[in-house]
């Protein structure tokens, strides 16, 4: 029975039982959920609620009384308050074990699919993995404060030294902070839509080490290029090049389709399992390069290539995944909505001496239907799709195209499982599925599975 007394700053002893997709605690008061970040399953702590609705309450951590046996002390300053790391506080055994139980739990519950999930991929390095970074930002008497938003806010959390992020991307705040002071660089207001600088944008290529910086603002020029970019190259010795991204709109997406070189190369090199590979501003790529080759390996693994096969690569971004297993088939088509990712592509098949590959700039389900028109079928389909996973049309259309393989690469398990019923539906059966950890101390998960075409007829 649900608890009507329970209200707002009440203190209740409460035993945390599980965790959430985004990785809070979850334990029941006289039957009503109640929700605490910074918790492990095993906690028993005093929660202070500071909310209550109907259904649920929210907590926060007053006292820990019995502390899991999988707690830790988070090394990150900044972890109880910024909204990027959920695992911080927790071993990394545990971390593993509810990643590979949260991929199992939604192909069960939301897919109806009667597998088990056959492991999850650990990382080996659990800091400074991530080679891209997007800094909100606001600036007060000339001072830059950038960083990252707090749990489910737009209230930036300083955090210049994040531990997630490579050494390079501190000294490349630091150019900006000089910038901002000596040019009086105003910070955009969300409210009013006006001021200059919006994000502050790094990538790295971790297999070579260059580097680009990005200034997203809400104009079409900065003040003192010059000035931004000595900055940056003297704090940065692999410096590749300086963008700004001209973002004029009110919207909360980050980067606008406009970028302007304003100092060094277009792009970025990286490798990955052999192949190298041109990265610009505004292109897809894995942000973590050594989970992101593991993940490729179980991706080509699955996909059983014999040299004989067509290879269709939806949401092909830059044309990795694609690309990396190009030598093993007999042609590859790589299809993805952004420009400037075809043209990257495009680049990439060149500059790694591949001629059986062909890059389609449309929407993946448009681009399934130009195939299908070709005559050109499939053996096999790589899906990597957004979040959001695939639309229903275009599984109609891979229904239609019958590969006798798809493998799906996940960011989601949730939309995972939902297409995965649907393809099952259509024939396709689901025979092996990997949980990725390519994003250690996050709440994030990948997954990579295996279908296979039952029935031809």
């Amino acid at each position: 029975m649900i608890s009507l007394e329970l209200s707002k700053n009440d203190k209740i002893e409460l035993t945390i039982d599980a965790l959430t997709s985004e990785g809070s605690g979850v334990g029941r008061y006289n039957g009503l959920a109640v929700f605490v970040r910074g918790t492990v399953a095993g906690d028993k702590i005093i929660a202070h609620i500071i909310k209550r609705s109907k259904n649920y309450a929210i907590g926060i951590i007053d006292e820990i009384l019995v502390p899991s046996g999988e707690r830790i002390e988070t090394d990150c300053p900044y972890s109880k308050k910024c909204g990027g790391c959920s695992f911080r506080h927790v071993t990394y055994e545990e971390e593993l074990r509810y990643k590979k139980s949260r991929v199992q739990d939604a192909l069960e519950r939301i897919g109806h699919l009667n597998i088990e999930v056959d492991g999850i991929i650990g990382a080996e390095e659990l800091n400074g993995y991530r080679n891209k970074a997007q800094y909100p930002v606001s600036i007060s008497d000339n001072e830059l404060f950038a960083g990252f938003y707090a749990y489910k806010s737009h209230r930036i959390i300083p955090c210049a030294d994040c531990k997630l992020q490579p050494p390079e991307f501190e000294k490349g705040l630091e150019a900006f902070a000089q910038w901002v002071k000596r040019e009086n660089v105003t910070s955009y207001d969300e409210q009013t839509g006006r001021g200059l600088l919006r994000h502050i944008y790094f990538r790295k290529g971790f297999a070579t080490g260059e580097i680009m910086a990005c200034a997203v603002i809400n104009s079409n020029k900065i003040p003192n290029p010059e000035l931004l970019v000595s900055l940056l190259r003297e704090n940065i010795s692999t410096l590749k090049s300086v963008a700004v991204n001209i973002n004029r709109e009110k919207t909360n997406v980050i980067l606008s389709n406009n970028t302007k070189i304003i100092w060094g190369e277009e792009n970025i090199r990286d490798c990955l399992l052999g192949k190298t590979f041109i990265i610009s501003p505004n292109s897809f790529y894995q942000v973590n390069h050594d989970q992101c080759e593991k993940l490729y390996q179980k991706a080509k693994e699955f996909a059983g290539l014999t040299g004989n096969e067509t290879l269709l690569d939806l949401y092909c971004g830059v044309g990795t995944i694609g690309l990396t297993m190009a030598d093993s088939v007999k042609q590859l088509v790589g299809i993805e909505i952004v420009p400037q990712a075809i043209e990257n592509a495009r680049q990439n098949a060149k500059l790694n001496g591949i001629e059986n590959a062909d890059f389609i700039c449309t929407d993946a389900q448009k681009g399934a239907q130009i195939l299908k028109k070709q005559g050109i079928k499939p053996d096999v389909i790589i899906l990597d799709p957004p979040r959001k996973g695939c639309d229903k049309t275009l599984l109609d259309t891979i229904e239609q195209m019958k590969p006798d393989r798809i493998v799906y690469v996940s960011c989601d398990s949730a939309t995972l499982a939902r297409d995965l019923e649907i393809l099952a539906s259509k024939g396709f059966e689901t025979k092996k599925v990997t949980a990725v950890d390519m994003f250690p101390r996050t709440p994030h998960v990948e997954s990579v599975c295996l279908l296979k075409l039952s029935n031809k007829d």
